[in-house]
């Protein structure tokens, strides 16, 4: 029997949690089963008649973003693929629908609630009148694609009287994996029922209600059934493809001046790129050979390489080498540039280089690194923001970096090919 959802406080038109599809129970007998796709063939074309499918994408990513209610946005659901940007005037909910996105990140990491949601009541929508026991609340999830197919997170928060989650639903092929409810409000704890298809078809336990149940289901199931095992491997692409974020938002003014050497694990706000390329220079000459190459299309003069300077009180500097013996320091860069340049180091260097905390024991073949960049173009005139947009394209093709953007006007990169542009209105 699937636990059912309490209501979050949300308004009546948005309604709780949406009910499963079905109870907890076996996974569907065509789950998993492989495809076979017509194609040329027969005795004279030395065939069967039948040719293999395209190998499926088996990298853990989040392929949906939804905002059944959260701030402005109401039953709303949107795609995302490699790269996708979203475009509308101020106030359309850009911002939000990322924000969105990094908090359901954070959550999979494992941040407890009041972490990711310092102040909660910002993201109740605005109308929400409280029920009987005055709570009001927000629900947001997304789907992660990868080996295990499409996979479902839905989770309804409270945010008034207090911070705590209240309903949470894993499901994939129409069977509910996961699902919790608070059934008592005086307990700091969620009732969670997780599929077993066992001598029981559910097992049943507490769980905190300060922290997503997700990422916490692999020290609670055994893994002993086959139900157990699936239950594991959604959990795992569902906490892969959320670990694997990264915000980033270059700050110009702080990326100017000299940086002492550290971690080279680049910021979000890319503070300390200099030590990061003391790093990344010398560690892969392929991809700083790439960033060199996506400099000449979005700065001004010629650009032969971008160079590390160490000085004698420690710290390090940046400088781009004009090719004729003419060094000019980033300092001296517009803040355009620095934008431009900033984003297109995250672009080029993946994972490895960034401050995020990646699964490490997921093999790389199996991972994507996601790039939230609010305010995408904003300082970069037409030719860098075209650069920069062919740049994320082509790193979302080969499959490991993905990018995720909000622009003001996005009438410039619609039709480009390998990004979707979702549009947004007030």
């Amino acid at each position: 029997m699937a636990v059912p959802s309490v209501p979050t406080g949300s308004p009546p038109a948005s309604g709780p949690l949406e009910p499963p599809s079905g109870p907890l129970g076996p996974p569907s007998a065509a789950a998993g089963r492989a495809s076979r796709v017509p194609g040329p063939g027969g005795p004279f074309a030395g065939g069967t008649g039948e040719r293999s499918p395209v190998p499926p994408d088996v990298r853990a990513r989040v392929t949906e973003l939804r905002l059944s209610a959260f701030a402005g946005h109401r039953r709303a659901a949107f795609p995302l693929g490699a790269v996708t940007l979203f475009a509308g005037p101020s106030g359309s909910g850009k911002s939000t629908a990322l924000a969105a996105y990094e908090a359901l990140a954070r959550l999979g990491g494992g941040a407890p609630l009041a972490e990711v949601f310092p102040d909660p009541v910002a993201w109740v929508p605005e109308r929400a009148r409280p029920d009987a026991q005055r709570r009001r609340g927000f629900r947001i999830g997304c789907t992660a694609d990868g080996a295990e197919g499409p996979v479902r997170l839905d989770v309804a928060v409270q945010a008034e009287p207090e911070l705590r989650i209240v309903g949470e639903r894993l499901t994939a092929d129409g069977v509910v994996l996961l699902e919790t409810a608070l059934r008592d409000p005086g307990r700091r704890a969620v009732q969670a029922a997780w599929h077993t298809a066992g001598a029981s078809p559910v097992t049943r336990a507490p769980l905190p209600d300060d922290r997503l149940g997700t990422p916490l289901l692999p020290l609670r199931v055994a893994g002993k059934t086959d139900g157990q095992r699936r239950v594991l491997a959604a959990t795992e692409q569902m906490v892969v493809a959320l670990r694997s974020v990264f915000p980033c938002d270059p700050r110009p003014e702080r990326m100017r001046a000299p940086v002492p050497t550290g971690s080279g694990r680049l910021l979000t706000g890319c503070d300390n790129l200099a030590d990061v390329l003391w790093r990344t220079r010398s560690e892969c000459g392929r991809r700083h050979a790439l960033l060199v190459e996506a400099l000449r299309g979005g700065c001004a003069g010629p650009v032969s390489d971008l160079v590390p300077e160490p000085l004698a009180d420690g710290t390090v500097r940046a400088l781009l080498d004009r090719g004729d013996g003419l060094r000019t320091e980033l300092a001296r860069l517009g803040d355009g540039e620095l934008r431009y340049v900033a984003l297109a180091l995250v672009l080029l260097t993946g994972p490895g280089v960034l401050a995020v905390d990646t699964p490490g024991e997921v093999p790389d073949a199996l991972r994507t690194l996601t790039v939230l960049t609010d305010g995408f173009d904003r300082g970069l005139d037409p030719a860098q923001r075209r650069a920069l947009l062919a740049t994320a394209a082509r790193m979302g093709e080969r499959g490991h970096i993905r990018c995720v953007g909000a622009v003001s006007d996005a009438t410039w990169a619609v039709g480009t090919e390998g990004v979707t542009v979702v549009h947004l209105r007030t």
